[in-house]
């Protein structure tokens, strides 16, 4: 037992400080993009570490609630969000992630892990498409010197619904799905203030969504517990990097990511 021990410990030093490194890589690349690093951190728990679709969204929570939350706070200090436009989107995305995410629990891991793939390379054209005709709107609105229209919140509570059904779905893909609606349909100008709206709509969804997926068994907490440890100390470079980044690369970094995950997955 004793040697037995001595070779174990070495093992599980190296693999904690791996997952704390991952952890910390996917909070900056979570904070750069205001989605909590769990876009990436599904296909690298699926392909790299073995899990299956539902148990790498599951563990991918783990990082993803707390991340989402500070990610939101950080989006706060630097952006002027209105705190009931953020409240409409994440109270109604609550209730349709509770009700997607026990009937994602039970889908075939790899029809799952096929239709994660479709919907960021869908995502991926729609924000590029987004990114077009925002800047043909920024130009107009600039030329007529036009003042930003205040957001609809019964809309916006119906974007939270749309959002909740992705969170529930993919854990992930609220925030994907809010952010270019922000920016095309809402007409919300800066990328960094979608992404930090966003990040309330992804806040309480996900917590529902980690309660749900735990309970059906389809959380590695193990792993899960050094990635959000590691998330939570760079989440807040990767917001302080996106406020310098220019709009524009910012988008395409985004729609970039977008289209690398998919390519991981299929």
């Amino acid at each position: 037992m004793t040697w037995l021990n001595l070779h174990l410990h070495p093992l599980l030093s190296w693999s904690l400080l791996a997952d704390l490194s991952l952890g910390m890589a996917l909070g900056a690349v979570g904070g750069v993009f205001g989605i909590g690093g769990g876009l990436i951190a599904i296909p690298v728990l699926a392909l790299g570490f073995g899990l299956d679709q539902q148990l790498a969204q599951g563990t991918a929570l783990v990082m993803i609630a707390p991340n989402v939350m500070l990610g939101f706070w950080r989006y706060k200090q630097r952006n002027p969000i209105d705190l009931k436009d953020a409240s409409w989107l994440g109270g109604a995305s609550v209730a349709s992630t509770w009700l997607v995410a026990h009937w994602a629990t039970r889908l075939d891991a790899g029809q799952l892990r096929w239709a994660f793939a479709a919907f960021l390379v869908g995502l991926s054209g729609l924000l590029w498409w987004g990114a077009r005709k925002r800047a043909h709107q920024a130009e107009a609105a600039a030329s007529l010197h036009a003042a930003a229209a205040p957001l609809s919140r019964p809309g916006l509570g119906a974007l939270g619904l749309l959002s909740g059904v992705f969170s529930g779905l993919f854990t992930v893909g609220g925030g994907l799905v809010t952010v270019p609606a922000l920016t095309t349909v809402f007409g919300v100008r800066r990328q960094t203030m979608a992404q930090g709206l966003s990040l309330a709509a992804v806040a309480p969804g996900a917590l529902v969504a980690l309660f749900t997926y735990a309970s059906a068994g389809q959380v590695d907490w193990t792993r899960g517990l050094p990635l959000a440890a590691g998330g939570l100390l760079s989440i807040s470079w990767g917001v302080a990097l996106a406020h310098r980044l220019p709009e524009r690369l910012l988008g395409q970094c985004f729609c970039a990511l977008l289209l690398v995950a998919a390519a991981m997955m299929a």
